[in-house]
């Protein structure tokens, strides 16, 4: 009796020891030199985000560790990925799209400090950022370029979700030479309030700024849009309201918000 209660015993520490080697991470961490079997903790990072995603809880953190190419990931947890000052943090998105969200109606995702570039123009990528679903999306301090997929691609930021209330907030960003700039566009029973501030949205060329639908509702602050075709554009009762302090320059044409609100 005593030896089967300690072959239980053993069995029980056994099944423990399992659950924590498999428990997800509230911070991980990603390296240019990393791999991907790793736990992705700092001193054992993964090598890219999409496998960083997996072993990361929701509403984690995934780190940058130094200067890397972490390719392309969906998110369908809360999440933050943070390059806070590591170097260049790329993701390369040949022919699919950079981050995609699908997450929940509560959630929060936080994307800083990446590069996200839909490069080579033989083979270019569909969208850098397409949020689908979640509660929120923060993206800081982002260089997002050269995505010029095919119809309906081809955005810098896509913004289309089909259900709810998403909040979405883009800031100190450059969304360049892609053929959208930010396309808002929501689907179905989608409503998107967006506020982009501090941005540079310049030699996209389809549109730079796009509010879609009577359920897109866009601010824009202190922001350069320059050399798209056309700059800003608000179609099918879509609201692409200005603070009064943006710059509209060397469009093809500049365009027009719908309403100007002066800041208080």
């Amino acid at each position: 009796m005593a030896k089967i209660s300690q072959s239980i015993a053993a069995a029980a520490l056994l099944l423990a020891g399992l659950g924590q080697a498999h428990a997800q991470a509230t911070r991980t961490w990603v390296s240019g030199v990393g791999d991907d079997a790793n736990p992705c903790s700092r001193t054992a990072p993964c090598k890219t985000f999409a496998g960083a995603i997996s072993k990361t809880a929701a509403g984690g953190e995934i780190s940058v560790l130094d200067p890397g190419g972490y390719g392309a990931v969906t998110i369908t947890k809360a999440v933050s990925i943070t390059n806070d000052g590591s170097g260049e943090a790329g993701i390369l998105a040949s022919l699919t799209n950079g981050v995609v969200i699908n997450a929940g109606v509560n959630d929060v995702v936080i994307l800083r400090g990446l590069i996200i570039d839909g490069a080579p123009p033989t083979s270019p990528g569909l969208n850098g950022i397409r949020f689908l679903a979640g509660g929120a999306l923060h993206v800081e301090n982002c260089v997002i370029k050269n995505f010029k997929g095919g119809v309906p691609n081809g955005s810098g930021i896509q913004i289309v979700p089909n259900a709810g209330m998403s909040r979405i907030f883009v800031s100190n960003c450059s969304i360049v030479n892609n053929v959208k700039g930010v396309e808002v566009k929501p689907t179905g029973a989608g409503i998107a309030r967006v506020v982009l501030d501090r941005l540079q949205v310049n030699r996209n060329t389809g549109a730079g700024l796009v509010a879609d639908g009577s359920r897109a509702d866009v601010w824009v602050n202190n922001s350069i849009i320059a050399a798209n075709a056309p700059g800003v554009s608000a179609i099918n009762n879509g609201l692409l309201q200005s603070y009064g302090n943006n710059v509209l320059a060397n469009n093809s044409p500049n365009g027009k918000f719908s309403s100007v609100v002066p800041l208080k």
